[in-house]
């Protein structure tokens, strides 16, 4: 059975079309009209596996703000439906990954129970035209839309990109991993309450 979803949402300040594909192979095609952000689209669908589609018009003539956190909204959703009843999952996901002189790590739980913290510094306000305080809003947006308990920070480095980067690819390799069916349990919710 596919674990896939597919959107549209349209407001004031963004229209966005995307599509997911759990056990995808970790193709996209990203447009959000921030290259910086499509970068870290194109490599979260690259190292969690999963084929993924976005296609923002934002209102970049006012920032990145609604564009980003929209996205992140859209990309949850889309999570939560292919997921479906989350029966055979993982469940938990763990990963830690160096980027140069940067170490991210990031540990989350597909547990119906939204919750993020994040730790990261960055030194300066933007990476290309990406407000670094956007990263925050994007993983909120992704973790309470998709029911994630998601702890993910940046535990040292001195480069803004390398950073961010490597808590994109810590994220999509723990997801990749909590999202994944576990074949000994596969026909089982991985909960004792018997839901998530």
């Amino acid at each position: 059975m596919s674990r896939s979803a597919s959107t549209e949402r349209n407001t004031k300040e963004t229209k966005i079309k995307g599509s997911i594909e759990l056990d995808g192979k970790g193709v996209s095609d990203i447009s959000t009209g921030i290259g910086f952000l499509d970068h870290m689209l194109d490599l979260l669908a690259r190292h969690s596996g999963m084929d993924l589609m976005i296609r923002c018009d934002g209102d970049l003539n006012v920032d990145g703000h609604h564009t980003t956190e929209d996205i992140g909204i859209v990309i949850g959703k889309m999570l939560a439906e292919a997921l479906g009843e989350k029966r055979g999952i993982n469940r938990y996901g763990f990963s830690s990954i160096p980027m140069d002189e940067a170490l991210a790590q990031c540990s989350l739980d597909i547990s119906g129970r939204p919750f993020l913290v994040l730790q990261a510094e960055f030194g300066g306000e933007y990476v290309g035209e990406f407000a670094t305080e956007l990263v925050e809003e994007f993983f909120r947006a992704v973790s309470f839309n998709a029911g994630l308990t998601l702890h993910l920070k940046c535990e040292y480095g001195a480069n803004d990109h390398h950073k961010i980067e490597a808590m994109f690819k810590a994220f999509a390799r723990a997801l990749r991993i909590a999202a994944g069916i576990d074949e000994k349990f596969k026909d089982q919710i991985p909960s004792t309450k018997g839901v998530l």
